[in-house]
């Protein structure tokens, strides 16, 4: 018999986690209007960087999830300062490169960590039985945090100057320059920003699997849908996308085959791209 409220629950936990990627991707997407796809590096580095400070440094994981989100972040600063900064005129090297990326930190991962997935230990252990069910305390913890991550992001963005000129940037590049916002500097905090919760991300995938040298990749492909589906550079978008593709995913591991993870995500994304190309949120360019 099919256990609804189990499929449920944990549609709702793992979409959490892919709207987290998912907005860092769509935030660059939108304000550098760049496709970088060394965003998965971060969900790998955020994941071994909270276990090399738990394994190797011997202390708290919650040092190792300090680690996880400061470390990705500088990361992807750094990318894009001296690697994307110079050709990002060119959306076809920066493709190219960016995946390059992700194939150096993944194959550098493989290389001196090996194939053998590590395991991490949970930010919150034990259970907790809710109507009937046993949930882990991890995964409820690791929900709440996730949400309180987005929407610490979204009160950044509407609350804050530095939120509303990535929001403007985002909008309007040219009439950004014209309020006297530094798309520069704007751009190297919207990269930061993603590298953090993309990182933070791999910690969280980590915790409830465990980490590995190729755990960014499959994230990675579904948060492209979930941008796709959301609409570019909408963060209410990628929230409401995360939703509908991580229910599908765990419908179809649950309910078919686990083979066909990733299947259904590529079947919404075709059909969106050929109904509504601009998303269920995707605003129409200003000029």
């Amino acid at each position: 018999m099919v256990d609804v409220v189990t499929i449920a629950v944990n549609a709702v936990l793992l979409s959490a986690l892919y709207a987290l990627v998912a907005i860092g991707f769509t935030m660059i997407f939108g304000i550098a209007e760049v496709l970088n796809v060394a965003h998965g590096a971060n969900i790998t580095i955020g994941g071994f960087s909270a276990y090399f400070v738990w394994s190797v440094l011997d202390l708290s994981i919650w040092i190792g999830a300090i680690a996880a989100l400061i470390i990705p972040g500088i990361f992807s600063l750094i990318v894009y300062k001296y690697l994307i900064k110079p050709i990002e005129d060119d959306p076809t090297m920066v493709v190219i490169l960016t995946l390059a990326v992700l194939l150096v930190v993944e194959y550098a991962f493989r290389t001196f960590v090996g194939d053998t997935a590590r395991a991490i230990p949970s930010l919150l252990p034990g259970q907790t039985e809710i109507a009937g069910l046993t949930l882990q305390n991890n995964r409820v913890f690791v929900f709440l945090l996730s949400w309180a991550l987005i929407i610490g992001l979204i009160l950044f963005i509407n609350r804050t100057w530095t939120g509303q000129a990535i929001e403007a940037v985002g909008m309007n590049r040219r009439g950004a320059a014209l309020a006297g916002i530094d798309q520069h500097r704007i751009t190297l905090y919207t990269w930061f920003i993603a590298g953090m919760l993309a990182g933070i991300a791999g910690l969280f995938f980590g915790s409830f699997q465990s980490v590995s040298w190729e755990m960014g990749l499959d994230p990675l492909l579904l948060s492209f849908t979930i941008v796709i589906l959301g609409g570019i550079g909408s963060i209410k978008g990628s929230v409401v996308g995360a939703y509908i593709i991580g229910t599908l995913e765990t419908l179809t591991v649950t309910l078919i085959d686990a083979r066909l993870a990733g299947a259904a995500s590529l079947i919404v994304l075709f059909f969106v791209l050929i109904a509504m190309p601009q998303g269920l949120y995707g605003r129409a360019e200003v000029e």
